[in-house]
């Protein structure tokens, strides 16, 4: 993969991480289940954490962390979060789950094309991973939910 393209992913995956953290924090504070609020807010610092580990992993590649995303991303997620925390803890896990689905086809996606950098390699499992941890969590609560 050429490097352009590769940090144009990259990016990509930065602004997204961005959108999660804002979105999972809205959501947080939106919605009065205490233990569906705290795992949001837990979720939204693992998730600060793949965007720390992007900007790195796009620096460490010759880039620079897209300044639109770091605009952008925020107000979306914010947005979002909002929204989907006033809809309620079903619509809000529903959407959760769709987001974190596209994160993680694109993850894989991408794992398969950046060939054989044993660190980008690392980071990218590890935020799939991740991404499938929440996806199982959220949809095990929604479950949980509908069982009520």
């Amino acid at each position: 993969m050429r490097n352009d393209t590769l940090i144009a992913k990259l990016n990509w995956f930065y602004s997204l991480e961005l959108e999660q953290v804002d979105l999972y924090t809205a959501q947080s504070k939106a919605t009065e289940d205490i233990y569906l609020s705290k795992a949001l807010a837990r979720i939204a610092v693992i998730e600060q954490q793949h965007v720390d580990n992007m900007a790195a992993e796009i620096k460490r590649v010759g880039g620079e962390p897209n300044i639109l995303g770091d605009v952008i991303a925020p107000i979306v997620g914010k947005a979002f979060g909002t929204l989907t925390g006033a809809l309620g803890p079903q619509m809000l896990l529903k959407a959760n789950i769709t987001l974190e689905e596209k994160a993680m086809k694109d993850y894989k996606d991408l794992l398969l094309r950046v060939g054989n950098d044993p660190r980008l390699f690392a980071v990218l499992w590890d935020n799939l991973l991740d991404e499938d941890f929440h996806t199982a969590w959220f949809a095990n609560k929604l479950k949980e939910l509908a069982d009520l």
